[in-house]
Formats: structure tokens, sequence, C-alpha cells
């Protein structure tokens, strides 16, 4: 095992039942990710692209086989190490922003760290300005989401995943709804957090991604072909 690998799957395997039928969303995967690497995962809807996000980012457990997360196997956490996990080591990126309508962007950036209890409020507001200055949205803190555009309400939720530092930052289907050229303008985005080493796996079907990977697997029957 790799001593520097944030992330690794050893043997993982998931299985939903429905009804009668066994459905094997994944089979027998391995993998790695090495620290500050950026990772794109592609694959057709129902490869397994989701379940295995939710199994590196916390939010579900394998059937069989290891999650290690910086070496840690999260698979056998309890529910509030899972939690406190997700909060502090797992950044995630949504296709639909998630942004909270009534916060400004830099109040939406606070979030996470007002969760989980870190700093004080000048702490927050230091570090929250900092994580929107390197994504190119300082000079739009103060506005609501409904006075930004798709790409700035992206790159927003991208500085709201970083905020706490995480070890991985996990970004589904990130451009997805967006324009070609605002998707290009959130890539860029990512791209530069890769060049400062934060490590990143991303989950698309757009091919512009790959530009800004420096590896790209593909799933498909959940398997990695």
């Amino acid at each position: 095992m790799c001593g520097d690998a944030v992330v690794s799957l050893v043997g993982v395997s998931k299985t939903y039942r429905i009804g009668d039928q066994v459905l094997r969303a994944l089979d027998r995967v391995d993998l790695q990710i090495q620290r500050g690497e950026t990772v794109a995962l592609m694959g057709p809807s129902g490869s397994g692209k989701s379940t295995l996000l939710n199994l590196i980012g916390c939010m579900d457990k394998p059937s069989e086989g290891k999650v290690l997360i910086e070496g840690k196997d999260v698979t056998k956490l309890s529910h509030d190490e899972l939690a406190e996990t997700r909060a502090l080591r797992i950044g995630m990126v949504f296709q639909f922003f998630n942004l909270i309508s009534v916060l400004t962007a830099v109040e939406n950036v606070e979030m996470p760290m007002v969760y989980a209890g870190i700093g004080t409020r000048k702490t927050r507001r230091e570090r929250a300005m900092e994580a929107l200055d390197a994504l190119g949205m300082a000079d739009k803190a103060n506005r609501l989401p409904s006075q930004l555009s798709g790409g700035e309400r992206q790159r927003v939720a991208i500085a709201r995943a970083i905020i706490n530092r995480p070890a991985i930052l996990l970004a589904d289907e990130p451009t997805g709804n967006l324009d070609s050229q605002t998707g290009k303008m959130v890539l860029e985005a990512l791209g530069k957090l890769s060049l400062q080493g934060q490590t990143t796996l991303i989950a698309t079907h757009d091919r512009d991604v790959v530009a800004y990977a420096q590896r790209v697997l593909n799933i498909k029957d959940g398997r990695l072909v």
C-alpha cells in the first residue's frame, strides 16, 4: 500500500437488493489516488460512478472490501466517526451547487467550519475569503446566490468544499449544469487547485475534464476498465 495514497480501495464491491434481485453496483474495485493527484472518473449513467464517490465520500459503506482515507479504514468507523471524517477530510462539489439562498457567498463558504465548530468568527471569515480569492470570487463575497451566475455559484461551492482543507475533493458532475464556456471556467478553477496540491476526483460525462486531469479512469458495469 503506497504510503502517500490519500484514497485506497481494496477489493471493493457494493450490492443492493431490489425484491428478489441483487444489483451489483461495484464489482471488486481496486484503486489508489495519490496525494496531489487529479483524477477523472468517466462512464455512462448507471456505471457505478456515483456509488464509488459515495463510498469514498463516507456516505455509504461497501458490501465487501476496504476503503481507506489517508490510511484509515473508514469501513470500521462508527456513524459519528464517519460524520467527522466527512466534515474534516472530504470536500464535496455537486452538479446543482446546493448553496443556501439566504446566505451571501462568504457566509455559504463559512458553513462547513461552523458545522464542524472550527475557529472563531474572525478566523472563519478570513479563511472563507482566502478560499473565495483562490477561486477568483473575492469581489463577489457579499452577493447572494441569486445575484451570481451559474459558474460563479459553482466556484463558491468549490470554495465551500475546500474551506476545511480536505484530504480529497470529490466533484460529482461539476460542469453538468453549465454551458460549455462556463464549464471551462469551473474546470480551470479546479485545475488551479490541482497546481496548489489539492487531491481531486471528478466524476463526469464531460470529455473536456480530461485536459485537466493527470489520470483518467473509465468505469463500466461497476468495474474499472
